[in-house]
Parts: C-alpha cells; sequence; structure tokens
C-alpha cells in the first residue's frame, strides 16, 4: 500500500519524526514531500497519484477536488485533531474514509497555559524585555493565583486537566460549557455571561464550531473586569479580533495570551501579538516530543487497521467508507 506523508521536511522533522516515519515505512511504501511550501489541492493531487493513503498535516487542504481528482485513494488521515479544511462530506461521497488523530497534547497544552497563567500575573516578559532592550522595568504588585478566579470555557480533556490542576493550586474554578454536567469537586459550573464577568483569568478551550464563531465578543469582552485577562489556547476563530484588540488598547482589561489566532497555520495575528500587553507564541502548545509522537504514531496504528481492512481510531465517516480494502495488502 502507498502512502503519501504531506509534511514539508521542516514540518515532517517537527510534527511527524524519524521514529514514526521508520514505522510507517515497515508497513507501507511511503511517499514523501519534499518541498518547503506547503501542498496546494493541484499539488496534492499531482503528488498523490496512486497513493491509496494520503497522510496529512494541518496545512494541507483536503476541499473536494482531492477526492474527485484521486479516485485510487482509500483513506484520508490527517495528523491532528482538526479537520475543519477537510471536506468531509465530498470524501464520503467518493467513498473515501477520514480519521483524526486522538488528543496527544493534552499535557503539553495544559503547562503553557500554566505558564500564561504566571507570565500575565508577574510580568515576566514584560520585565525581560524591558532588561534586554536596557531599561529598568516597572516594578509592579503582581497577582496571586492561589485564592484567584480562573473561568475556563470548554470543558474537554484539556479544560478538565487545567481545572484540576487549577484547583490544587487553590484557585477558585468556574467552567462553563453547556454540553457537558461537571461535578468535579472545587469547579463550579456556571453560565457564560458570569463566567465572563466574575473570572480573573479567561481561557478559552472551547471547541471551534459554527456556534463558537466569534464567541469572544464586544459584548462579551465588556464583561470582564479591567483587571481581568484573557487567554486563548482554543482556536482564532473564536476571537473577534478587532474587539479584543480594541479591549487592550483601551485597557478595558489587563492583558492577554494567546497561542493560536486568525493567522497562517492558525498563529496568533501579528497586530494583536505585537500589543505591549499581550504575549503570544507561534501555536506551538503542541509542540512537545510526546504530544508529536503520540499524534504521528495514531496514524501508523490507523495505517495498521486500514491494511487489516478494520476502521480505525479517529475514523469520523467510517459508514460512507466505499474504498475499504477487505484484507491486508489488498
Amino acid at each position: 500500500m502507498r502512502v503519501l506523508l504531506t509534511h514539508t521536511p521542516r514540518t515532517r522533522e517537527q510534527y511527524y519524526g524519524p521514529r514514526a516515519l521508520a514505522d510507517l515505512r515497515a508497513i507501507a511504501e511511503v511517499i514523501l514531500h519534499e518541498e518547503e511550501e506547503a501542498l496546494t489541492p493541484a499539488g496534492l493531487i499531482g503528488l498523490a497519484q496512486g497513493a491509496d493513503l494520503i497522510i496529512a498535516d494541518r496545512l494541507t487542504t483536503g476541499p473536494a477536488e482531492v477526492f474527485e481528482g484521486l479516485p485510487d485513494l482509500r483513506a484520508f488521515l490527517r495528523c491532528a485533531v482538526d479537520i475543519r479544511n477537510i471536506d468531509t462530506a465530498a470524501a464520503s461521497k467518493a467513498g473515501v474514509l477520514v480519521t483524526r488523530a486522538g488528543p496527544g497534547f493534552v499535557a503539553s497544552v495544559t503547562e503553557l497555559a500554566l505558564g500564561f497563567l504566571v507570565d500575565l500575573s508577574r510580568g515576566i516578559s514584560r520585565a525581560t524585555r524591558d532588561y534586554q532592550a536596557g531599561r529598568m522595568p516597572d516594578v509592579r504588585m503582581g497577582r496571586q493565583l492561589q485564592g484567584s478566579r480562573i473561568g475556563i470555557i470548554g470543558y474537554g480533556a484539556i479544560g478538565r486537566r487545567l481545572a484540576a490542576i487549577a484547583v490544587q493550586l487553590g484557585m477558585k474554578v468556574l467552567v462553563a460549557d453547556p454540553n457537558v454536567t461537571i461535578e468535579a469537586p472545587g469547579v463550579r459550573q456556571v453560565g457564560f455571561e458570569a463566567l465572563m464577568a466574575d473570572a480573573d483569568y479567561v481561557v478559552c478551550l472551547a471547541v471551534a464550531t459554527e456556534a463558537t464563531e466569534n464567541l469572544i465578543d464586544a459584548a462579551a469582552l465588556a464583561r470582564m473586569k479591567r483587571d481581568a485577562v484573557f487567554i486563548n489556547l482554543s482556536r482564532g476563530n473564536l476571537v473577534d479580533e478587532a474587539a479584543l484588540a480594541a479591549a487592550l488598547t483601551e485597557e478595558r482589561i489587563a492583558g492577554a495570551a494567546m497561542d493560536v489566532g486568525r493567522a497562517t497555520d492558525q498563529m496568533p495575528s501579528p497586530d494583536l501579538a505585537r500589543l505591549p500587553n499581550v504575549i503570544a507564541t507561534p501555536h506551538i502548545g503542541g509542540l512537545t516530543p510526546p504530544a508529536i509522537q503520540a499524534q504521528a504514531f495514531d496514524t501508523v496504528a490507523q495505517v495498521r487497521a486500514i491494511l487489516s481492512g478494520e476502521v480505525p481510531p479517529g475514523a469520523v465517516n467510517a459508514e460512507a467508507w466505499s474504498r475499504r480494502p477487505s484484507r491486508r495488502g489488498s
């Protein structure tokens, strides 16, 4: 079976790794993308001719034309959780399986959230910038996490882990998620509006859907306290960036930290990231060896399952998979 790995040489090294690639090569013929630019749909169709499977990085899209132009394709495997740029309906119509990798980045993203909480509280980045520029930093009163209120929007795997750690830190934990019932010790479930108004730290971890588009808008930001801060570790499209920029520049909230945004590859938008009361990182929340290896090896396991004619974990349209092999090597 022939498998195309769409990662560029740089992203292949960082986001897939040699160990997973070696395991993949042990079970399939692997085609590599050797150019430095991400594949366009036309480029993907050209490189994937004759391939049975595609393992796609998060920048490689899967529009309808890809499934129409690759009659031999059996499955499109995303080496990430987010599959919003894959036309799953078109894949289903063509009989192509679509899968996603599991969330192996939970611990990694949670740890970055903790870093943001401490930095926003104690001005570490601000003081460092001043010292590096030859200036004496202002000596400012910090905020202690213990006793402060953290508001977590979304109670998925990362939200649950962060809430549990926050409880251990002695924080008062508020969670808003209309899709679950929360009974964890030390965690109080509240409505979204109440969370925005009461939290000292608002942490956005909600899933990106049509319903959560611009969830953090001008009205939501207006509910926040002037000394509260906003942290986004979900996706940029949950935030009205113009409204957030206005709240920050007018000092209606104290600051923000973000690992995601509306720039390329879901990175923070430069106009927001350059503001003096913002901490920003270039979408590195899940960029640690354990997190990356978990998702890469997840795709290898999915390939093994497909080789055996089985539905792999992470499949999202198994009922439409008509190009499914019946046995290993078919």
